[in-house]
């Protein structure tokens, strides 16, 4: 860890601590209750690998190994958001097999909240806005399909009304400092001589707008930004190394994207020092008072600054429609969207050069970069996993094989009874690879998934689920897999 990084932590940790003994508030919210769960999580498979949805979008805990599985035990302090002060902290650990760790410290998280201001310090799972975390493909930028990063987080998580505006308008938006942890894995698992990196730093950073009142007019939008940078740390390949520098000029280009110094590579002098990548997103929701709900949403993923403005048209994103209906039994919730990542603001990239002064963006090679190993964690993507994650390569390379996709997915789930629940997930891509090294031909991906959950009433905690998932199609090869999860949920009152 960097010597900087390690002690703006711990002077971080120290002034949490000095709050939490020190403050009134938090000693007459201590003895508010803990909730601990105990899982037990199996998958078996056949084929290729574990099949694409009993993979993805599960906070990167998940192997795509065959007959794997998982331990898990945890305990929680939730938030009490009706009170002005309120804390909470959580500790989430697993034993897996089979998995690309063998002990896994998936959260370890304490927060607070004074009125509308927010700090998180830990690994957390979050999810991407808008998205539906059961049903969506997942956010082009935090679909939670890759492990938590551990992260200083300030700001306002939830929308908090303008003053003045009786409730019409909000505001919400963070900012985010912290650092990837999957160096030794990536030394372990990555071919010999291929790219890698250690001591990777982490910022996000995000600013969101809702205008509208549901509770006098239920037509609502909502627009933001989010955009994020890998930086610092050193790259190995065939033998060199890159260190990239990480000193508090870096960490402030981190924040505002700037173009590196003579101490970085010549291309990070002509674009911005980093892997900056970004969202757009908008999204227009229908919230009545009757018990149904619809909304539409756009995401627009950019790297560095060649699709980040309007200069060249947003042919690329993630169009959604979701529609919820919570009392009817067979589909309560329905969610369609279509993915397009084929343009990439095309396939020509020219940085200006003496020989050639005129420069011309394109090329963006979504989630990939030159230096690092992309928008990756753990071998996960952190952006939508329609775009195949690296952990699926068969040749080690830490690289998206293919970000020109197109797709469609659909997921709908419902409630038949009290006690079941059921979901299904269906999705459709076809891939082109990348500009630079395209597939010799198209390649379609086919993944699919029906669960069930059962919440047996007499049995006060307990739940089960069982999921059917498979893939067909070049691009992943064939695979079929059975799901089955047991978990127990309690309370500790004190």
């Amino acid at each position: 860890m960097h010597p900087f990084t390690r002690f703006s932590l711990k002077a971080i940790l120290s002034v949490l601590l000095f709050v939490g003994v020190s403050s009134p508030a938090l000693h007459a919210a201590w003895n508010d209750s803990i909730r601990w769960n105990a899982e037990l999580n199996a998958t078996f498979s056949a084929g290729e690998n574990t099949p694409f949805w009993l993979v993805s979008n599960l906070q990167g805990l998940s192997s795509v190994e065959r007959n794997s599985g998982y331990v898990r035990l945890s305990a929680f302090h939730d938030m009490d958001t009706t009170r002005r002060f309120t804390w909470g902290a959580g500790v989430d650990l697993a034993v897996p097999w089979r998995y690309s760790s063998p002990f896994v410290v998936q959260q370890l998280y304490g927060e607070v909240k004074y009125r509308c201001l927010q700090a998180m310090l830990g690994s957390k799972e979050m999810w991407g806005c808008y998205n539906d975390p059961r049903l969506s493909s997942g956010n082009l930028l935090y679909s939670g399909n890759s492990r938590p990063i551990p992260q200083l987080r300030l700001g306002i998580f939830d929308y908090a009304d303008i003053w003045g505006t009786r409730g019409w308008l909000g505001i919400k938006g963070y900012i985010a400092f912290g650092m990837f942890t999957d160096d030794r894995w990536q030394r372990s698992w990555v071919a010999e001589n291929t790219k890698h990196v250690d001591d990777v730093l982490y910022h996000s950073k995000g600013l969101w707008l809702r205008n509208g009142n549901p509770d006098k007019f239920p037509l609502v939008f909502e627009a933001g930004i989010e955009m994020a940078t890998q930086f610092g740390g050193v790259s190995y390949e065939n033998g060199k190394a890159i260190h990239m520098p990480h000193g508090l000029k870096d960490w402030f280009k981190a924040v505002v994207p700037l173009k590196g110094g003579e101490d970085t590579p010549d291309g990070e002098q002509v674009n911005v020092q980093g892997n900056m990548v970004g969202n757009w997103n908008f999204c227009l929701s229908w919230l009545p008072k009757e018990d149904w709900s619809v909304k539409a949403y756009f995401e627009h993923f950019f790297e560095d600054h060649s699709m980040l403005y309007i200069d060249y048209r947003w042919r690329d994103g993630l169009w959604g429609v979701e529609a919820t209906f919570p009392k009817n039994p067979v589909i309560s919730a329905f969610v369609y969207e279509f993915l397009h990542l084929k343009d990439q603001s095309g396939p020509l990239l020219n940085d200006t050069n003496d020989g050639v002064p005129e420069q011309v963006s394109g090329n963006d090679n979504y989630y990939n970069h030159y230096i690092y190993p992309g928008w990756q964690h753990w071998g996960m993507g952190i952006g939508n996993p329609m775009v195949l994650s690296p952990i699926f390569n068969r040749n080690n390379l830490l690289y998206f094989r293919s970000n020109r996709v197109v797709g469609h997915h659909f997921g709908f789930s419902g409630n038949p009874t009290s006690q079941l629940s059921y979901r299904v997930l269906i999705s459709y891509s076809r891939n082109w690879g990348t500009y630079n090294y395209p597939l010799e031909q198209e390649q379609d991906n086919f993944n699919a998934l029906a669960e069930v959950t059962w919440t047996p009433k007499k049995l006060k905690g307990w739940q089960g689920t069982l999921s059917l998932a498979g893939d067909s199609g070049p691009l992943m090869g064939k695979s079929f897999g059975v799901g089955i999860c047991i978990s127990k949920t309690g309370w500790l009152k004190f």
